[in-house]
C-alpha cells in the first residue's frame, strides 16, 4: 500500500514482521484479535505524511511474525517483551504508542512495566483493566457471563479452531469485523460460532473485499491458534502480573471508544470510564473520546477520524 515497507526483525527470541513508513519520531501500532498490522493501514499513511515513523508489527502468533507452538508462550510479558524489543531496534528514544483490542491491552501493560519507554498513549476500544486480585481474568468473566460468553469458549483448545475453519477464514471475518450488537458476545455451544453471527448482506463503506482478501489469506496460512493463545494464557498473566497489583499507569493517555462497542457495554464500564475510577487508576488520562455510532473495529471503521484524533493528541509531546 502505498509506499508501506515490510521487514522481519529478531525480537525477544522470535522473528516479528513489521510494515513501517515514514521518518521522525516512532509511533507503534499495535494491533488486536483476529487483526494484523493491516488493521493500521489507513493510520501508517496519515502519520508518515505528518512526520512520524509509523511501525505497525503482526503480533507474535499472527501474520508473517513467528508462532511459538506452546500456548503458555503468550502471556502479557512475552508480549510487552516483544514490543519492548521492538522499540529498541526501531528507536534510540521514547515512543508514541497507539493500542487496539487486544494491542490495547498490551500498551497498557507495557505502560505498567516500562513507562520510561513511552511518550504518550492512544488507546482504542479497551480500558485499562486493573488486576483484580481475588479472582482469576477467565474465572471473573465466567462468574459474570456464564460458559458460553467468547472469552470462555476460546479456551477450548482446538475445538474453537474447527469451528472457525467449518465457517470459512472469509465469511468468519465478515461476520466479526462488521459486528456491531452492543453486548456481550455470547456464544451456546448447541448453536456454535457459525451461527451466533450474521453474515452481513454486504460490506460497509469502510471495508472492502480486497481488506477481507488480504486478513483471509494470512489467517488460511498461519491458522488463528496463535491469537487464540492470548486468550488462553489469561489466567497465567493473571499469575504472572501478581506484584503489578494496584499500580498506576502513569504515562499520558487518550482513549477513545465507539458507542456500539461491546466493550463499551460490559456491566460497569461506562461507570468506571466515566465516573473517575479510569482516572484515578490512569491519572495522566487527559482526554476520553466516545464516538457516536461506531462499533468495535473502530480505527478501520473511522480511519481519518482515528487518525486525526491520534494525531491531536501526540503532537503536542
Amino acid at each position: 500500500m502505498e509506499g508501506i515497507s515490510h521487514r522481519t526483525l529478531p525480537v525477544n527470541g522470535i522473528n516479528m514482521h513489521i510494515a513501517e513508513k515514514g521518518e521522525g519520531p516512532v509511533v507503534i501500532l499495535i494491533h488486536g484479535f483476529p487483526e494484523l498490522w493491516y488493521s493500521w493501514r489507513h493510520q501508517i499513511l496519515s502519520l508518515a505524511a505528518r512526520g512520524y515513523h509509523a511501525v505497525a508489527p503482526d503480533l507474535r502468533g499472527y501474520g508473517d511474525s513467528e508462532a511459538p507452538p506452546s500456548a503458555a508462550s503468550y502471556s502479557i510479558l512475552h508480549i510487552v517483551g516483544d514490543i519492548v524489543a521492538l522499540i529498541d531496534a526501531v528507536s534510540d528514544d521514547k515512543v508514541f504508542v497507539v493500542g487496539h483490542d487486544w494491542g490495547a491491552i498490551v500498551a497498557w501493560w507495557l505502560c505498567v512495566l516500562r513507562p520510561d519507554k513511552v511518550k504518550a498513549l492512544v488507546n482504542l476500544s479497551v480500558p485499562y483493566n486493573p488486576r483484580n486480585p481475588k479472582l482469576k481474568t477467565v474465572d471473573g468473566i465466567r462468574a459474570i457471563f456464564g460458559e458460553d460468553h467468547y472469552i470462555c469458549r476460546f479456551q477450548e483448545q482446538g475445538a474453537i479452531e474447527a469451528e472457525f475453519e467449518q465457517i470459512g477464514t472469509a465469511t468468519l471475518f465478515k461476520k466479526v469485523l462488521t459486528y456491531r450488537t452492543p453486548a456481550a458476545w455470547i456464544i451456546p455451544k448447541e448453536i456454535g460460532f457459525a451461527n451466533s453471527i450474521e453474515a452481513p448482506a454486504g460490506l460497509p463503506s469502510w471495508l472492502t473485499e480486497e481488506d477481507i482478501d488480504y486478513f483471509a489469506s494470512k489467517f488460511e496460512k498461519s491458522g488463528f491458534t496463535g491469537g487464540l493463545n492470548y486468550y488462553r494464557c489469561m489466567n497465567l498473566s493473571w499469575e504472572l502480573t501478581a506484584p503489578w497489583t494496584g499500580v498506576q499507569v502513569k504515562v499520558p493517555t487518550k482513549f477513545i471508544i465507539g458507542d456500539l462497542d461491546l466493550t463499551y457495554h460490559t456491566p460497569g464500564v461506562q461507570d468506571y470510564i466515566h465516573k473517575g475510577v479510569f482516572k484515578k487508576l490512569v491519572p495522566l488520562l487527559e482526554d476520553v473520546v466516545v464516538m457516536e455510532g461506531v462499533g468495535h473495529f473502530i480505527n478501520q471503521e473511522k480511519p481519518h477520524e482515528i487518525s486525526d484524533l491520534i494525531y491531536d493528541f501526540i503532537q503536542k509531546f
